[in-house]
């Protein structure tokens, strides 16, 4: 009697497929963007914590002409901690959602005090406990500013990885899942700079540049788009 499939997983040789499609990705995106890192100024692991929690809803690029004032006013945990609120709602207004953001920062900022001597936690959960962090502002911390495997997950890497059919979910958490177990660990911070580079030049969320586009050949939604392939 044949062997059954185990629900909800893919035939072998689909799964392989799918992972060597993703090598070729993998290979390509290495190629187009080989300079692709991290946009938020940071000078060590808090200043990068609060530049993410700034980010929310926000383009890295405000957020950098923000930080060096918040910085040069407040510069560790302690003097954010310890900060008027109003001084830092002022500073930080043009980011955005500016109240909720200020009181996310110093909460943030006491528990890294009281929780954790100052420094910046290197673990997932524990980051998870600072207010105003998920699990992308983790992984950003964890990946960029410790070196420690991670895969930030932001809108870019959600739709550029869901139009070259590598996921089929909108979860971030599923996502996350799912490029981890396809993708090597020492790739993982720099494949989601590379996917979302991406995304903010060739695979924007309106009137994507699919005819510009490398890896189109490799692309669910770039190989079903009406737009008209480059010249060979």
């Amino acid at each position: 009697m044949p062997k059954q499939q185990a629900p909800g997983t893919a035939p072998p040789a689909a799964h392989r497929a799918l992972r060597e499609r993703a090598q070729k990705i993998l290979d390509i995106l290495e190629e187009m963007y080989r300079d692709a890192r991290c946009s938020l100024h940071f000078a060590d692991p808090f200043q990068l914590l609060v530049a993410a929690i700034l980010s929310a809803q926000c383009t890295d690029k405000r957020v950098n002409e923000i930080t060096p004032t918040l910085f040069s006013h407040y510069p560790t945990a302690e003097a954010l901690a310890e900060a008027p609120l109003r001084n830092i709602e002022v500073i930080i207004r043009p980011t955005g959602l500016y109240r909720n953001k200020a009181m996310s920062l110093q909460g943030a900022a006491r528990r890294i005090q009281e929780a954790f001597q100052g420094e910046v936690p290197r673990t997932v959960d524990q980051l998870l406990t600072l207010p105003g962090v998920g699990r992308k502002t983790a992984a950003v911390v964890l990946s960029n500013a410790f070196g420690i495997p991670a895969f930030p997950v932001d809108t870019h890497v959600n739709r550029v990885v869901n139009r070259l059919g590598l996921v089929h979910s909108k979860d971030p958490v599923k996502i996350e899942k799912a490029l981890t177990e396809l993708f090597p660990e020492e790739r993982w911070g720099r494949l989601s700079h590379q996917f979302i580079q991406h995304g903010r030049t060739l695979c924007l969320a309106r009137n994507p540049r699919c005819p510009e586009c490398r890896l189109r050949p490799l692309c669910a939604y770039g190989r079903s788009s009406t737009a008209p392939k480059p010249p060979s």
